[in-house]
Parts: structure tokens; sequence; C-alpha cells
């Protein structure tokens, strides 16, 4: 919770948001991004099975994760995630009915039959999985690096980045995953994010290697004073970064999954889906 209270923060006091992409793969030693197909998390319904229509879908979300789901400065539920589910409504024909409870509920309100499906930013877990199932995979959440905008331009990879000082939170999967592609940088480790990002500004290290949305709104918000900007490619490994975020439903009711994941489909073919994705993150991050 301590890290989306972060992020929230972060957010609100952003001059620009982060943008997302959907459906890259990154190497690792490079950061170049490829399309990747996404394989699903559990066995779908047989082809010709027709999902039943529903008349009504209900989300579940939480208030407390701008830009994805939050309350408005007049108390209204917006955000990303609020769009996205009323477009899948739309595209299905449907009514939607958008509740927010609190983040430790939302699973178990699921399981209890009080909603239909969860969208709230989860990402998809080994742990997650014990108690829900989840559609395709609609975002992703990257590993960037950032450097100063007055240091010049240098290949962002292990040989490239050879004797460079690597700024990066203490016991984040981002620490991890230096120690296991960069072991030729010296890290300079620090207690929380906003001291690493802090040491970059301040010339302390040459990068920052930091989660890609969070760093994005530092590097277009007041507190980085305008001094960064992103490097490289991202880094989208699963072992270290997630397998994305998806919406969330029973595994009871496996019609659910295959109504959501075609509706996703056909928002993405309207244009409805990039729409969203420039409302609420003009500026990318992949």
């Amino acid at each position: 919770m301590k890290a989306r209270k972060r992020i929230r923060d972060i957010f609100l006091a952003a001059t620009a948001f982060a943008a997302l992409a959907i459906g890259y793969s990154v190497d690792a030693m490079s950061g170049d991004a490829a399309p990747v197909r996404v394989a699903a998390t559990s066995a779908p319904p047989p082809a010709d099975a027709a999902p039943t229509r529903r008349v009504v879908i209900r989300f579940l979300t939480d208030s407390d994760f701008p830009p994805f789901n939050f309350y408005d400065e007049d108390g209204v539920l917006v955000g990303f995630n609020i769009d996205l589910a009323r477009a899948i409504c739309l595209e299905l024909g449907t009514s939607c009915d958008i509740k927010a409870r609190p983040w430790e509920e939302l699973f178990t309100d699921l399981k209890k039959g009080e909603a239909d499906a969860v969208i709230a930013a989860h990402k998809v877990t080994v742990s997650a999985l014990k108690d829900v199932d989840f559609t395709d995979r609609y975002f992703h959440t990257p590993g960037r690096f950032a450097g100063r905008k007055d240091e010049p331009q240098v290949e962002m990879s292990p040989s490239g980045l050879d004797g460079k000082r690597i700024a990066v939170a203490r016991g984040t999967a981002h620490e991890a995953f230096l120690k296991a592609f960069f072991r030729d940088s010296p890290l300079a480790i620090y207690e929380n994010a906003d001291l690493a990002r802090e040491a970059l500004a301040a010339g302390k290290a040459d990068f920052l290697f930091d989660d890609g949305i969070s760093l994005a709104f530092w590097l277009n918000g007041t507190l980085s004073r305008q001094c960064c900007e992103m490097r490289g490619g991202p880094y989208l490994e699963p072992k270290f970064f997630g397998d994305g975020i998806a919406i969330a439903v029973p595994k009871s009711d496996p019609g659910i999954r295959l109504l959501l994941n075609k509706a996703l489909d056909r928002v993405r073919a309207s244009g409805r889906f990039e729409e969203l994705v420039q409302r609420y993150f003009p500026v990318r991050i992949y």
C-alpha cells in the first residue's frame, strides 16, 4: 500500500502523465522493444462456446490509485480503469455498475459474488491466480533508466554502462535486475526511490533505474526540476517486473472472462482504447 500511496502523491504533483504501450517484450541486454503475444492465464472455454449476454456487468475497483482509479475534486470516481470499464460495457451493450471498495476487500467481495469483475490495476501473479482468474493483459509496468539532460548519450546496455554509477532503491525488483544484468556498474543504493531520484538530480549518480510509471511522473513534475530524461528502452521481464495488469474475474465464471476479452478486442479495434491512453497518459513510457 505504501508504494500505491507514493505513486498517488507523485501523480498529484506532476504536470503530465506517463503513457502505456500494449503487448511489448524487451530484451534484457539491449532494451530493444519487440511485439509479443501474451498467453492466456488459463484454458479458455471451447471455441464454439458463445458467452452469455449480460444485462449489467458489476465492476469493483478502489479509489486511491491515480491515474487508474481515483476520486476527482468533485468526489466523482474517475480514471483510466473507470473509463475502460464503461467502454467495455458500451461494446457489449450492457449497463455498467462500478463501485469502489478498499483494496484489500476486492478479491474477497469478488469471490463472494458481489461483483462480476475487478478492474483496479491488479498485476497477474502466481499468488493472485490462486484466488481469481484474469482477462488478457491490458497494461505492463516497465523498468526504465533515466539520465541527466546535460550528460552525453551512451548505449544503455551492460557494456555501455560499464563503470557508470547507477542509483536505485534498496530491496526492489529494480535493484535485483541491475545485480543480475549490469554487474560491472557500481550501484548507489538508497533507502527509497525518492532519495535515488534526488541523487540523480544532484549529480551523485550517472543514471537512475526505477519504475517507469512513477519515474515519468517525477520527470514531468516539479520535484525533478526538469533535470533529467528517460534513457534507453523499457524493460518488462516478468521475473522482475510482473506479468502485466489485467481484469480479475471469478474462477467460477469462465463466461465473463471470454466476454470481457472479446470486448477488450473491440475497444482496441474501435480506436477507443487509444483515445483513453492519450487522455490519461500523454507522455509515453515505452
